[in-house]
């Protein structure tokens, strides 16, 4: 059976990814979980107006939020291509 996984610092990322997550790493984690809660607040009060659509759509938020907010903490962590840029 062929064994198909990336081994660590067997692929880079572009110059793209790098410069997204160089940018996005400067950004706290906190960030990302005050959106969540934000969008969970915001739905919340769309509920109590009764505008039923528009609490659903901005309650959906908070999970792309945090998400988004993992992969920052895991970018800050371990890098995109961690594996290459340890010292050796």
């Amino acid at each position: 059976m062929t064994d198909y996984r990336v081994a660590p610092g067997e692929a880079q990322e572009d110059q793209v990814t790098a410069a997204i997550e160089k940018f996005t790493s400067q950004v706290p984690s906190s960030v990302y979980l005050a959106a969540a809660l934000a969008s969970m607040a915001v739905s919340v009060s769309f509920k109590a107006q009764k505008k039923t659509d528009m609490a659903l759509f901005i309650g959906q938020w908070a999970a792309p939020f945090l998400i988004l907010g993992l992969y920052n903490k895991m970018v800050k962590q371990h890098g995109s291509d961690a594996a290459i840029n340890k010292p050796l």
